[in-house]
């Protein structure tokens, strides 16, 4: 399946990637709320200019400065094919998910234990969950890092 990944911005010029499934998947969470900025949790959020993929294989027969002998204070340069960007995106999902993995799933507790985490109430450790938005305010507003798992990585989520 192919992701649309979007440049978005806060209102607080917090810039950060969305990942969707499509754009009318980005337009529904956009407005039911549920696209919200990783560090402030603003949910004031509009896409930005991003590059699109360009496709400059003419350029490769002609040569460049940084195809130049060495020694020439130019440090040679290359660009990996669309197979090995695929693959190494594919194998940085792969990670992400096993990270994610590693987590501990709470659910619906996942703001009780982060805060108790935060207090030193009980012993810190990777965790997961779901929290609702007023949650989530209330932890960053009270220092707790934490930051949204889009479905596509957390594999709980997507049975």
């Amino acid at each position: 399946m192919a992701l649309k990944v979007f440049d978005l911005a806060c209102e607080h010029d917090h810039v950060f990637e969305g990942w969707f499934a499509s754009q009318e998947t980005y337009d529904k969470q956009l407005a039911d709320g549920l696209v919200r900025c990783p560090v402030c949790q603003s949910s004031s959020i509009t896409r930005r200019v991003s590059a699109p993929h360009l496709n400059v294989s003419h350029l490769r027969s002609q040569p460049t400065a940084a195809q130049s002998p060495a020694g020439q204070g130019r440090a040679a340069v290359a660009a990996p094919s669309s197979q090995q960007l695929a693959q190494l995106q594919a194998e940085v999902l792969r990670q992400i998910r096993q990270v994610v993995r590693q987590s501990d799933n709470v659910g619906a507790r996942f703001a009780d234990e982060a805060r108790r985490m935060h207090t030193g109430e009980i012993e810190e450790r990777p965790i997961r969950g779901t929290a609702s938005v007023e949650e989530c305010q209330e932890l960053v507003e009270d220092g707790i890092s934490i930051m949204p798992i889009p479905d596509i990585l957390d594999d709980d989520r997507l049975q």
